[in-house]
């Protein structure tokens, strides 16, 4: 039993993480509606009016991630940079010999 402390902050947090890493769209949709879901559970239980607001603020940006809405600050006519996995990879040439 954890005293003092909001046991769904935590659990909002690794939802908000596990969104990041999803490989697809379909996991990524649901980590982030379980991170506002977790958020909304947060703002319930806590009693100071700034961490409410903060944790429901939360948890409307974390629906409109998983919407594909963008975040207030952020540019909708943006090109996104290349992903992580693209980023990584080395440019192959157009001629590949065999090695063996």
């Amino acid at each position: 039993m954890s005293f003092g402390r909001n046991p769904h902050v935590a659990k909002a947090q690794a939802a908000e993480q596990k969104a990041q890493v999803a490989r697809d769209d379909s996991a990524r949709v649901l980590a982030w509606r379980e991170a506002a879901r977790h958020w909304d559970r947060a703002a319930d239980r806590e009693v100071q009016d700034k961490r409410k607001q903060e944790y429901e603020r939360l948890a409307e940006e974390a629906r409109a991630q998983a919407d594909g809405e963008p975040l207030p600050g952020e540019d909708a006519d943006a090109e996104p940079g290349p992903t992580a996995a693209e980023a990584s990879e080395p440019e192959q040439p157009g001629h590949r010999r065999w090695v063996n």
